[in-house]
């Protein structure tokens, strides 16, 4: 077996891009939930604040586990780190996971974790798009959705004292637009198999 990086030297990027390709259905999935929140925020637009909390909690576990699988995936015999993935998995999870164990939590501190989850999963899908730059045409959809994710994540630092309404409707136009970005990214990852 060869391998496709030295021991010290960073990931391959057409290795990356095998293995992104032959798990481009977990991008779809993620696609899929993220605009599956978004419409049920859109839906429900003066839901209480624990109502929220529960929504957000679930997309962000449901979503950390899509990209934790997406990591695990070529586990057999691969060579490729998947620390990206892994680490967007764990945020997603614990992010989740806090707002279950915590769900009287205010809306101050709601926008916080967003918006730290947002940032970092924004920098970790810039990276993955900085990777594949040279190997695919359409990295950058991962990119921009790692911009939005940025942008997402400071726009709620610079204004927390939104409206509780129109914070549903930021989250759910955010997980929207990023869901579409995702399954577009999908089925440019799907030509490469």
């Amino acid at each position: 077996m060869t391998s496709t990086r030295t021991q010290s030297g960073p990931i391959s990027p057409l290795a990356l891009l095998h293995e992104l390709a032959d798990n481009w259905w977990l991008v779809l999935l993620r696609g899929i939930a993220a605009i599956a929140f978004g419409i049920l925020a859109f839906f429900w637009p003066a839901i209480a604040l624990v109502t929220l909390v529960f929504l957000w909690g679930t997309y962000a576990i449901v979503d950390g586990v899509f990209a934790l699988a997406a990591a695990i995936a070529g586990v057999g015999g691969e060579v490729v780190p998947r620390w990206w993935l892994v680490l967007v998995g764990i945020a997603g999870i614990l992010a989740g996971v806090l707002a279950f164990v915590w769900p009287d939590i205010t809306a101050q501190v709601l926008l916080a974790f967003i918006a730290a989850w947002a940032i970092l999963i924004g920098v970790l899908q810039i990276v993955g798009a900085i990777q594949l730059r040279k190997e695919i045409d359409g990295e950058w959809l991962l990119g921009l959705s790692g911009l939005l994710s940025i942008l997402f994540g400071v726009a709620l630092v610079a204004q927390p004292s939104a409206g509780a309404l129109a914070v549903v409707w930021m989250i759910a136009s955010f997980a929207i637009v990023v869901g579409c970005l995702y399954i577009a990214l999908a089925f440019r990852l799907k030509q490469y198999k």
